[in-house]
Parts: C-alpha cells; sequence; structure tokens
C-alpha cells in the first residue's frame, strides 16, 4: 500500500506524533474537515425548502445517506444516522423494547462495549429477561453452544460485537445470524471496533440491526444505525407524534440530523475509493472499490499485527489478551495486554513523553474486565492501530516498550 499517499490525506500525521490509540478514535480525513466547512459557510439552511441554497442542501444530504448505505450494503431508507452508536443503540432498545412482552428474552455478551449491553440491560425494568453469553474462559472466544443452551422460544434477540474494542477478535458475524435466526430471534451487531478495518455487508450477513461510529473510520462523531426495512417499519418511532411510522429513518432522528456531519461522510467513501483507484488500474463499481480498498487495508494491517504480536510474543511477563497470532481472519489490530505484577497505568504515562499516544483501561468494555479480573491491575493496555500506521512507527513504540518489560 502506498503509505505516503495514505498519510498525507490526514493532516494530524504530518508532526512527531505516534497515533496508536486510533480505537478510540481515528484522524480525521482533510476532505472530511473540508466538507463540514463546505457545508456551514455554503449550505446552512433547513433542508426541504423550495429555495435554491435549500435544495442544494437536501441534495447533499442525499447524496450522504447514500454514500452511508453504499458503504454498509444497504438502503437509504434502512440508515439511520446519529450522534454515537450508545446514543443510537439507546433509541434502538427504547423503540424496539416497545414491542417486547414481559418474559421475552435478549441475550447480551460479556465482550462487549457497554453500549450495546447496559440498553438492552435496562429491559428487565420493564420485565424483560435478559442473559449474558459469556466467553470462553480459556480463549476469551464466544461459542455457539453456550449459546444455544441460553435460548428458548422466548428469545426475541441476541446483541454482540462483531469485533471486541479489547480483544480484537472477529466474531463469525454471518454463522451465528443464521445460528440466531434459525431460533427465531433477531441479532444486534455492535461494529464499531470492525468497521475501520474491514468492509460492511449487512445484506451478506443477513443481520437485523448493525452500528457504528464513523469518528473512529476517519470521520467526524456521527454515527450509523442500520435496520432492516421491515424491522424499522414494525417498531414505534421516538420523533414528534405527527411523524409517521413509515417515515423512515427520521422517525428515528428526533431533533434531526448534524447537516454538516452528515455531508462530510461523503469525504470517507470519496477517500477509499480514491485508495482503490490508486493501486488497481480497473475501475470497478463503487462497492468494489471499497472493497479493494478495504482489502489493501487489511492486508497492511497485518503486517503491523504481526509485527507487534511478535515482540509481545517474546516477552514472558506479558499476556496478551485474545489471539496471539495474527491472521486478519480472525483478528484485527488492536492489541491488548498486561504485564505480570505491574500497573497497566504505568506503561502509557511512560511512553507518552516518546510522542506516542497509546492507552490503558476497561475502554468501556468494563464488564469483560471484571471477569478477567483486572480491576486492581487497571485494565489492560492497548494499541490500536489502522492503516495509516507504518512498520516504522510500530518499530519505535516496541523500542520504548522493551525496557519496561523486564
Amino acid at each position: 500500500m502506498q503509505l505516503d499517499y495514505v498519510r498525507r490525506q490526514f493532516p494530524a500525521l504530518a508532526g512527531d506524533w505516534v497515533f496508536m490509540d486510533n480505537a478510540g478514535g481515528s484522524q480525521t480525513l482533510q476532505r472530511v474537515a473540508e466538507r463540514i466547512s463546505e457545508y456551514l459557510l455554503t449550505s446552512n439552511v433547513q433542508l426541504g425548502a423550495s429555495y435554491a441554497v435549500s435544495q442544494t442542501a437536501s441534495e447533499r444530504l442525499d447524496k450522504a445517506s447514500q454514500a452511508v448505505a453504499t458503504l454498509i450494503n444497504a438502503e437509504p431508507s434502512e440508515v439511520v444516522l446519529g450522534g454515537s452508536t450508545t446514543l443510537l443503540l439507546r433509541i434502538l432498545a427504547l423503540c424496539l423494547g416497545q414491542t417486547f412482552s414481559p418474559g421475552d428474552e435478549v441475550i447480551v455478551t460479556d465482550c462487549d462495549h457497554e453500549a450495546n449491553i447496559g440498553a438492552w440491560v435496562d429491559l428487565q425494568k420493564q420485565g424483560i429477561v435478559v442473559k449474558t453469553w459469556r466467553t470462553v474462559p480459556e480463549t476469551l472466544a464466544l461459542n455457539l453452544a453456550d449459546l444455544a443452551a441460553l435460548m428458548t422460544p422466548r428469545t426475541r434477540l441476541v446483541a454482540l460485537t462483531h469485533v471486541s474494542n479489547l480483544l480484537g477478535t472477529l466474531n463469525p458475524i454471518p454463522e451465528i445470524t443464521q445460528f440466531v435466526h434459525d431460533r427465531g430471534a433477531m441479532v444486534c451487531v455492535d461494529g464499531v471496533a470492525y468497521a475501520p478495518h474491514r468492509l460492511v455487508d449487512v445484506q451478506a450477513w443477513d443481520v437485523d440491526f448493525y452500528a457504528f461510529s464513523f469518528y473512529k473510520v476517519y470521520g467526524p462523531h456521527q454515527a450509523v444505525l442500520y435496520g432492516k426495512r421491515e424491522h424499522l417499519l414494525a417498531m414505534p418511532g421516538i420523533n414528534h407524534y405527527f411523524i409517521d411510522d413509515a417515515d423512515i429513518p427520521y422517525k428515528f432522528q428526533p431533533g434531526n440530523l448534524n447537516f454538516e456531519l452528515s455531508y462530510s461522510l461523503l469525504g470517507i467513501t470519496d477517500y477509499l475509493s480514491e485508495l482503490a483507484q490508486v493501486h488497481y488500474r480497473d475501475r470497478a463499481s463503487l462497492r468494489g472499490q471499497l472493497q479493494q480498498a478495504f482489502d489493501l487495508i487489511s492486508s497492511h494491517e497485518e503486517r503491523l499485527s504481526e509485527r507487534l504480536l511478535s515482540f509481545l510474543n517474546s516477552q514472558p511477563r506479558v499476556r496478551i489478551l485474545g489471539r496471539r497470532e495474527c491472521d486478519r481472519a480472525q483478528r484485527v489490530p488492536t492489541i491488548s495486554f498486561v504485564i505480570d505484577g505491574q500497573d497497566s497505568a504505568t506503561i502509557p504515562e511512560k511512553i507518552d513523553p516518546h510522542h506516542i499516544g497509546i492507552r490503558y483501561g476497561d475502554f468501556y468494555a468494563r464488564r469483560l474486565i471484571e471477569t478477567l479480573g483486572l480491576q486492581e491491575q487497571n485494565g489492560v493496555v492497548r494499541v490500536s492501530m489502522v492503516h495509516y500506521n507504518t512498520l516504522a512507527e510500530v518499530d519505535r513504540l516496541i523500542a520504548h516498550l522493551e525496557p519496561l518489560m523486564g
């Protein structure tokens, strides 16, 4: 991958800092920031009026919605935009929960970000039974046999993560979705830790709901919730009483959207398309170009993971959480570890002076940290890379980590 081209697209990378806290938020594309400015300076009016500037604003938002739909392989009416994944999942739980009856069941995991747990746990207040699908202690993986033991005819929904934001482990969403559907329930997938690294395909996976945040995918603080059209139509909305239940996605967007941030999302698909064109001579469809771009991204990221995991695996006091190997079919370059007998907080504070950004903590996967008994150790150290990181940056991190391992 032509990293010089890639890194030129992100102004923040021109400085001396190495950004390896990307699972908490990636750097922003210049073209995304430019679109925010363009919208505010040339079309900052209310949508839907007859005058030309309002028509321009409406067209820009329509194009953005279509771009997001193409990115995830959905229809624009199935694309609900909002401020964050946490917010959108709360809205989903509030609306979908109204279609559940006391005694119905929701299953969550112990390895999700709290956004895809707490929203469902709160349904216990209305008599919904919430069960936990726990990771296997030896592998920290989810086992379908354990899920089967939890499911009953009253199970309505299984909520899980596509990739653990702490473990970096890829869960087999198509297989799990089929398993859940065969037993008459729906799935809600948190894709926040997946979307920066692989192409989302909600149709191929047949998921019922899927959500992620664009500030982890080189964009602004904006998020998307996908829902199958039939589900969105069947649920009550959360907007004003006069907004028709057939008006999707608007009935799930109270107060409307942040127009300028929504418009800027075009910069993400534009960049990914251009990334493919820089590397491939054939001119595929936009969806094909997106796949080409993520093939490049995952291949490069696998090399980054291999370099760091090789070092960590060589350190006798280090325990890697999740898979120890770098196979891109099994993990993304979000790598967490602990050092025996050492407070995790002490590692980033010694790395910070070298202008390398990493982090410690529970990363809002608090329940998994509690399962692992790592609260007293201040959680884990997490190094989360994306495709604009370089092998030289990994080597720079290793050079400063190695003296701390003794």
